[in-house]
């Protein structure tokens, strides 16, 4: 089932609360939501809980690092008014989801994950034989599931944290969707749709579950898009008939997959703060300037006249996203001749990344001398999300026979 109903326009995405953010962030994540924001129904939360998956034992610094990300959130230009910005521990619907939906998911679901034993791996010096952090990746799919979200942007390391969220949500319509008059309330909706639409709705419907027409699939989910006069329950009940399914309780998310930039570290390594490398958001110019400076360039460059490889130098890979064309032709030409020193190299970079951050930098500052500010515009997200989240969760309960009503 692939199914995304009236919530197609709704994102959800997540970070790790880490404290002050930096260019890799910017660049990997922040870039990205601040143009879907204008685009989606965002909701962007921060993943506190996600935290304790593998801090656990050093939860001393998670609120300072909540605030601290927030404020580079809304410095580097995601608008409030725009998107709800929450904490995820302060929605519990996505807890007591996680735990429904940890009924009904099988424990191999969760052991083949990939990042489970990656992780494992890279984090040995860490205790984590604990369900936690198992059962992190269904932590993930209640995150997007209880906002019925209809697209989730990652990276394509991640398209796989979807693929389980879309099998979960497979398996909990397919065992809880059929109500015991699901095909009257169905055909019942079908008349809403007026005689026209009711009868291409048949006609789709027959040619994909007699003939197996992926193209009559498609144009009659578009054909239910469409209807204005369906409430929510209805449009879920015909894609889910559509299918030959039941109700379509919690649809099945898409990844959109975002061409995030690789943003390389001081070192060239991956720009992260366990290597050491990472230019912050807030860096101040002085600071910015010395670490640019201090970057490692092409050891076989020995001396100024020696010719240089750009393409062996951590510096020209920051290049490559901050340089005019013109600037990248001017690298080239000069360090391959030994036209240009190290330091002359170095001089357009740190004016580039400066320009980028400054404004960032001075946001972040006046934002961080009005912290009560802050606190109004996630309290104000915190309802938002709890809103949406309650009637999932409503729904859910209801399908599940707990509603006690």
């Amino acid at each position: 089932m692939d199914t995304v109903a009236l919530q197609s326009r709704r994102i959800v995405s997540g970070m790790r609360p880490t404290g002050q953010l930096h260019l890799g962030h910017y660049h990997g994540v922040l870039k990205n939501w601040i143009k879907l924001q204008h685009e989606f129904d965002c909701f962007f939360f921060v993943a506190d809980w996600h935290a304790l998956t593998t801090h656990y034992d050093d939860t001393g610094i998670i609120e300072e690092s909540v605030w601290e990300m927030v404020i580079d959130w809304i410095a580097a230009g995601i608008e409030p008014s725009a998107v709800s910005l929450f904490l995820q521990s302060k929605v519990p619907e996505h807890a007591e989801l996680h735990l429904l939906l940890s009924m009904i998911t099988p424990l191999s679901w969760l052991e083949r994950v990939p990042t489970y034993k990656d992780q494992q791996e890279k984090l040995k010096e860490k205790d984590l034989s604990n369900y936690g952090f198992l059962g992190y990746p269904l932590l993930q799919s209640a995150d997007i599931l209880i906002y019925r979200a209809g697209q989730v942007p990652v990276g394509e390391d991640q398209v796989v944290h979807v693929e389980l969220t879309r099998e979960v949500a497979r398996r909990f319509n397919h065992l809880y969707g059929r109500e015991k008059d699901f095909e009257e309330k169905a055909e019942a909706a079908i008349k809403k749709m007026g005689k026209k639409n009711a009868k291409l709705y048949n006609q789709l419907r027959k040619a994909y579950q007699e003939q197996g027409d992926l193209e009559a699939l498609d144009t009659a989910r578009a054909l239910l898009k469409e209807q204005q006069n369906l409430t929510l329950g209805d449009a879920e009940r015909l894609f889910g008939f559509l299918e030959g399914g039941g109700k379509v309780i919690l649809p099945e998310p898409k990844a959109l997959l975002t061409s995030a930039a690789k943003m390389p570290g001081l070192d060239g390594q991956k720009m992260s703060k366990s290597y050491g490398n990472t230019i912050a958001l807030r860096e101040p110019d002085a600071s910015l300037a010395e670490k640019i400076k201090k970057m490692p360039t092409d050891t076989n460059r020995v001396r100024r006249t020696d010719p240089g490889n750009p393409d062996l130098c951590p510096v020209w890979k920051l290049h490559e996203i901050y340089a005019t064309e013109d600037q990248k032709e001017w690298v080239q030409t000069g360090c391959r001749s030994a036209g240009i020193g190290c330091l002359d190299c170095k001089g357009p970079l740190i004016d580039a990344v400066a320009a980028e951050i400054r404004p960032i930098r001075e946001r972040a500052e006046n934002l961080s001398e009005h912290p009560e500010e802050v606190r109004r515009i996630i309290e104000d997200g915190n309802e938002a999300a709890r809103e949406v989240a309650r009637d999932t969760l409503e729904e859910v309960r209801s399908a599940m026979g707990l509603s006690y009503k």
